[in-house]
């Protein structure tokens, strides 16, 4: 290379530089050729080289002894058999190949390996039926219990206000005797149960009233009179069983979000759903997210007819809607969920107020039940809730929720010494059994309860 370029050079040419770069392109050209030539003759002699199709043909195969294979492996082999013919099958015809596909298998996978259980699985699955109708045919269990072991259950919801009260009471009266501290004190355990100010005062003045009548002066004395007092009390407002004494018997229910209104609504469906009662249940819950769905699940659960309107409409719409439908089917009890609200706005009120009306107006009488949805644990806010609602809509009926999971079950005292409002039911755990109608007795023996005292 080196000597062309110097005789290239050497010759006198204005345009040396131009020939000297085309001298050496074509150089690289024809090198490049030589290299690709000689590839390709080293790859045909490679190929040359391979076994022929008809030598691949000529090969025998080893022969297998049919005592060498075993069982298992043949199982495996038809479970594949078949899984692949499964794919290949259109899908318009699904559903006939899984049925002589089940029977195929029961034939072929006889032998009890894992092959048969994997191979049942797949077929089994295959054929599983619509979540949503597994829904709508979904019974609630049903558990019959002993009246003790329900007495169990509700001691149990209440053992938070229980240690709470009775806690408290214990470690007064069982140190000093009766003074002006010894009540003082009590007064504050009182209070900090829930059971609120003008309650707890009149609870201590009719116990004085009564300790002094009797001669009584002993601190465990205070305990026993307390259970009286609160006894009385409940029995006032202990609700009657709600009866569809009229049909379509309607219950609005009403409440602040997160009392557990949704949840409340779907227990009362079930508890009312006795024999041949229809029940429906109407969302009129137009505007939290998802209260529609909620209800709804709710509803296929327990087997109720279920009626909804558009997300963000009119909830009198709904409630118009459902007592015209309640009406046509022939339904026993209607229950009209409605939109969750804070007592303190007076527009939301005014709407709740609208609703109520239209019903009324639609069904003579209706609602024949309007309840209230509180929650245990709000405490003492649950009583002002409770005013601003009876002031706007009458209610009817005190749903007290959460029992099991607060300190504060006493403000069913003051709800119901302050409010004269009946108290229907109670919720005191998760199970749809867990809504329970109120029984005043009950309540206060399970309170009271120190592994002494029998049900009555």
């Amino acid at each position: 290379m080196e000597v062309i370029l110097s005789i290239l050079n050497s010759i006198p040419s204005p345009y040396s530089d131009l020939v000297a770069v085309a001298v050496i392109f074509v150089l690289i050209a024809l090198i490049s050729f030589i290299i690709a030539f000689l590839f390709e003759r080293k790859a045909r002699r490679q190929d040359q080289e391979l076994e022929t199709p008809e030598d691949i043909e000529s090969i025998e195969p080893k022969e297998i002894e049919p005592e060498e294979v075993s069982e298992d492996f043949e199982v495996a082999i038809d479970a594949e058999v078949i899984d692949e013919v499964i794919e290949e099958v259109p899908e318009a015809h699904g559903q006939e190949i899984q049925t002589q596909t089940t029977q195929l298998s029961e034939e072929v996978l006889e032998t009890e390996t894992p092959a048969e259980d994997i191979q049942e699985k797949i077929v089994s699955e295959d054929i599983e039926e619509e979540p949503e109708e597994e829904i709508e045919s979904l019974e609630p269990d049903e558990v019959e219990e002993t009246k003790e072991g329900l007495f169990a259950r509700l001691r149990r919801g209440l053992s938070k206000t229980q240690a709470g009260l009775l806690g408290g009471l214990g470690d007064i009266i069982s140190k000093r005797e009766i003074d002006d501290s010894l009540w003082d004190d009590f007064e504050e355990t009182l209070i900090m149960a829930d059971l609120g100010v003008n309650t707890t005062m009149k609870l201590r003045e009719n116990i004085e009233t009564k300790l002094s009548k009797q001669s009584l002066s002993t601190p465990e004395s205070i305990t026993d009179t307390l259970k009286e007092e609160i006894l009385e009390i409940l029995k006032s407002a202990e609700g009657a069983p709600i009866k569809a004494d009229v049909s379509p018997f309607v219950i609005m229910v009403a409440g602040v979000n997160g009392v557990g209104k949704t949840t409340t609504i779907g227990k009362l469906a079930n508890r009312l759903k006795i024999g041949d009662q229809k029940v429906m249940v109407a969302a009129g819950d137009t505007f939290r997210a998802a209260a529609t769905e909620q209800l709804e699940v709710w509803s296929k659960r327990v087997g109720t007819d279920f009626i909804k309107g558009q997300s963000g409409g009119d909830p009198s719409s709904v409630a118009f809607d459902a007592v015209k439908a309640a009406e046509a089917r022939g339904i026993d009890f209607l229950i009209i969920d409605t939109a969750g609200r804070l007592h303190t706005k007076g527009n939301l009120m005014d709407e709740l107020t609208k609703m109520k009306r239209i019903v009324g107006r639609e069904l003579q009488g209706a609602p024949h039940e309007t309840l209230l949805v509180l929650d245990a644990t709000t405490g003492q806010n649950a009583v002002q809730q409770a005013k601003l609602f009876n002031k706007a809509i009458e209610v009817t009926g005190i749903v007290l929720t959460k029992l099991d999971g607060t300190a504060k079950g006493g403000v069913i005292v003051a709800i119901a010494d302050e409010l004269n409002i009946p108290v229907k039911y109670i919720g005191i755990g998760e199970s749809l059994s867990d809504l329970r109608e109120f029984n005043a007795e009950e309540f206060v023996e399970a309170l009271f309860y120190t592994g002494e005292e029998t049900v009555h």
